[in-house]
């Protein structure tokens, strides 16, 4: 039986073979392997794709979050209001700034960060909001600014599955005050290893953020903070070139995709995802929720079709947060026992996803 990949990172190479091939070979012979020519051309090219002015690489995408927070003068004491319903990630950076989570609770209906939350969230010492575009669908940006304006709160918003989507004809990346990605491997825009940015167009921000993440310098040798060395690689921003020059292809799959499984799933017990009317999401995942994962989870892989859980823990949950283990947060934890995220990327076919959609269909009739 014919196996259907939950995710099939070879593909993308074996795809773009020859032009990989070309971008690392470029680089190797170019004899410079640190913020060089690559990595410049790569910034200018997602900030104009993005429609931002500037484009800061990092090392990878919790660095790309952490860096934006200080930057924006998040420290100690500060409190940062971050989805209940997310990657730990998105925690981390707060936590790695000395910095406290205050927990939000999402919309059920699209699992990110509701808005009617913020005010009874909010605390004398809020200084941020990170809202996350979760599984690749725009978190619903103008009532979270305009509460951030009323309050003076820093926004950076959490893109690291969302390359390509759009809010009300607005691009992420240009939503908050700034926007953090990752192009870990398996995201929409993917390198072969770790790789961040940071998206914004506030001048101020985007000088910052570059050289806290080079050493806290901007001039060789003249270091004006504690910083950190985190940095885009030149071969990975190289790869990163080439992917983009296909990635609204690539979303465009993955719309198809999730066109099928919501026509094919849509008389079935399992509660789709909800699309907003106002909404572009690139389906960086597509998750549906059920009781009872393991039986159709076993079913699917019986019949070689490969799923996953995202994410099976809630932050609050894990051992690493254990000291907000006593919260309650009803709709995070009812969504991480139910969620089974269904194959999807631009490596599927109609045909295949037509598959999963009978074989599921078999399994509830």
């Amino acid at each position: 039986m014919n196996q259907i990949k939950f995710l099939d990172v070879g593909w993308t190479y074996t795809t773009l073979a020859a032009k990989m091939d070309a971008a690392a070979k470029r680089v190797l012979e170019s004899g410079w392997y640190v913020l060089g020519a690559e990595v410049k051309a790569f910034e200018e090219e997602f900030a104009h794709y993005t429609g931002a002015k500037y484009c800061i690489g990092t090392g990878n995408g919790l660095d790309a979050l952490e860096l934006t927070l200080r930057a924006a003068g998040v420290g100690v004491g500060d409190d940062v209001l971050v989805p209940s319903n997310t990657f730990i990630a998105t925690w981390l950076a707060v936590t790695r700034t000395g910095a406290n989570i205050i927990p939000v609770e999402p919309i059920e209906a699209t699992y990110n960060m509701d808005p009617e939350n913020l005010e009874q969230a909010l605390t004398p010492n809020t200084k941020a909001i990170i809202p996350v575009h979760l599984y690749g669908q725009p978190a619903d940006m103008d009532p979270i600014m305009a509460f951030a304006e009323e309050h003076s709160l820093f926004v950076v918003t959490d893109a690291a599955q969302a390359h390509g989507s759009f809010y009300k004809g607005r691009m992420s990346g240009t939503l908050g005050h700034a926007a953090a990605f990752s192009f870990y491997p398996g995201k929409n825009l993917g390198a072969f290893g770790d790789g961040g940015a940071i998206t914004t167009t506030d001048a101020t921000i985007a000088k910052k953020i570059s050289s806290i993440g080079n050493y806290g310098s901007s001039e060789k040798y003249v270091h004006e903070s504690l910083g950190f060395n985190s940095r885009l690689d030149e071969i990975q921003a190289a790869f990163l070139r080439v992917k983009l020059d296909v990635l609204d292809d690539w979303n465009w799959r993955r719309r198809n995709i999730a066109d099928i499984y919501l026509q094919g799933l849509k008389d079935t017990p399992l509660i789709l995802p909800v699309v907003a009317e106002w909404a572009q999401p690139v389906w960086h995942l597509f998750v549906v929720r059920c009781e009872g994962r393991e039986g159709l989870i076993s079913h699917l892989r019986e019949n070689g079709i490969h799923t996953g859980i995202h994410y099976p823990t809630p932050p609050h949950k894990q051992g690493a947060y254990k000291h907000m283990a006593h919260l309650s947060l009803p709709i995070s934890e009812a969504i991480h026992r139910e969620v089974v995220s269904l194959p999807i990327g631009p490596h599927m076919t109609a045909e295949q996803a037509e598959r999963v959609v009978n074989s599921i269909n078999e399994f509830y009739h």
